[in-house]
C-alpha cells in the first residue's frame, strides 16, 4: 500500500478539510440534503439510501492507498457541508485527481470551492511534489465543468462511452488537468480570487 497520501488535515480561512471517517455519516446526510443533490442524475452524492456504500468506497480506496478522502468544515459553524477527495492517485507518476466534490446547495457559488482547491492543490503541488493533478466530470455536468476551468485547468479531452451508470446509460467523462509548471499562476490567481 502506498504511503504517498498520507491523512492530513488541510485548514484554510473559511474552512477546513477533514479526512472521512464513519462517525461523519449523519453529517454527510445532512448536508446533502441541503438542495437534495443526489437528485442531480449526473453527480454521484450520497443520499440515505445510499450513503453506507459511498463510505465503504471511500474508506475502502484510502486503506489501497489510491484516495484521501476529506469531509468539508465550514469554520465559522463547525458544519459539515460537504465532501471531496484525491482519487487515482499514482504515486510512480507523481499524478492525482481531485474529485468526487459537491457542496451543500446554500454553498455552492460562494468562495467554498475556491478555498478547498486551493488547501488541495497546494498540498498536491508542494508537498506531494505532483507532476498534474486531474479533474474529471460528467459531460453534461456544465456547472462542474466551468467550475475546473474557472480554477484554471485545461481541457486535456473527453474520454467517450467511459463508464456505465447504474442505471446501464453510459458515460462521457471530460478530463481536465493543471500541470506542475502552471500551479505558481494558478496559485496567484486562486488566492486572488478566495481574498486570501
Amino acid at each position: 500500500m502506498s504511503k504517498w497520501l498520507k491523512e492530513a488535515e488541510l485548514k484554510g480561512t473559511n474552512v477546513t478539510l477533514t479526512p472521512l471517517t464513519l462517525n461523519h455519516r449523519d453529517g454527510i446526510i445532512e448536508a446533502a440534503s441541503d438542495g437534495n443533490l443526489w437528485e442531480l442524475w449526473f453527480t454521484g452524492v450520497p443520499s440515505e439510501k445510499s450513503i453506507d456504500d459511498y463510505l465503504a468506497i471511500a474508506l475502502s480506496n484510502k486503506e489501497q492507498g489510491s484516495a484521501m478522502p476529506y469531509v468539508v468544515i465550514d469554520n465559522a459553524s463547525g458544519k459539515l457541508i460537504g465532501g471531496t477527495r484525491f482519487c487515482n492517485a499514482t504515486p510512480d507518476h507523481r499524478r492525482v485527481e481531485i474529485g468526487y466534490t459537491w457542496y451543500s446547495k446554500s454553498y455552492q457559488r460562494t468562495l467554498v470551492n475556491t478555498e478547498c482547491k486551493l488547501l488541495l492543490l497546494s498540498y498536491a503541488f508542494e508537498r506531494l511534489d505532483s507532476i498534474a493533478v486531474e479533474f474529471r466530470t460528467h459531460w453534461y455536468n456544465q456547472q462542474s465543468r466551468n467550475a475546473i476551468l474557472r480554477l484554471g485547468a485545461k481541457q486535456d479531452g473527453v474520454l467517450r462511452n467511459h463508464s456505465i451508470e447504474a442505471d446501464g446509460t453510459l458515460r462521457d467523462t471530460v478530463v481536465f488537468s493543471i500541470l506542475n509548471s502552471e500551479w505558481p499562476a494558478v496559485k496567484k490567481s486562486l488566492v486572488y480570487r478566495a481574498h486570501l
